[in-house]
């Protein structure tokens, strides 16, 4: 088995190549996933920032839908930024008409609760397990969660409001790290992916 981690980004919609950029930076093989049998390939898995309807919507469309579902069940460690956030989410609080989700965390999420596209806004966020500082978070039409179950665990908080939380190997952000060129929370995510390969290889 080789040592270095192979991630997907789900590439249906959204910001795709920033988050390949960010994994190779993390020490990870990243490449773009589109088809049950990519998905089938890869040891962990991010969806990307973009619309959470028209992921949703092209999902279902390129039969992704079902298999993500399955192989989060199983465990596949998936990280979701934004847009990504929403699809990880077991709930959404005001969902388009037909929105589904993969589910893997349990969550209650809200749609663009940041505001509108011109109030996007950068933030420096601490983020447990993140070493070195905090982050700089840039929140564009994002989401923010509105409670999480008991066995989810909060890493982040914004002026009051969850923009951070893990469950098992399934990790999610209301912000987008990708577009900063700071590659912790990536590395964070390839060492959840590395710890659950570790763990079936036993």
């Amino acid at each position: 088995m080789s040592e270095t981690p192979v991630i997907g980004v789900l590439a249906l919609q959204g910001d795709v190549r920033e988050h390949l950029v960010a994994l190779a930076a993390a020490d990870a093989v990243a490449r773009p996933v589109r088809r049950p049998e990519e998905l089938a390939e890869v040891d962990g898995l991010v969806i990307p920032g973009g619309e959470s309807t028209t992921i949703s919507k092209l999902a279902e469309l390129f039969g992704l839908m079902e298999p993500l579902r399955e192989r989060i069940r199983a465990g596949l460690p998936v990280y979701g930024s934004c847009a990504g956030l929403i699809m990880l989410a077991d709930k959404i609080l005001d969902p388009r008409s037909g929105q589904e989700t993969f589910g893997g965390i349990d969550m209650i999420v809200r749609r663009n609760a940041f505001g509108r596209q011109n109030e996007s806004f950068e933030a420096a966020v601490s983020v447990q397990g993140v070493e070195g500082g905090p982050v700089e978070g840039v929140f564009i039409r994002a989401p923010w969660v509105e409670s999480v179950g008991a066995t989810a665990e909060v890493l982040a908080e914004h002026e009051g409001h969850i923009v951070a939380v893990r469950q098992g190997s399934v990790l999610a952000t209301s912000f987008h790290p990708e577009l900063t060129g700071d590659h912790r929370v990536h590395t964070l995510f390839v060492d959840m992916v590395r710890a659950q390969r570790a763990a079936l290889a036993r």
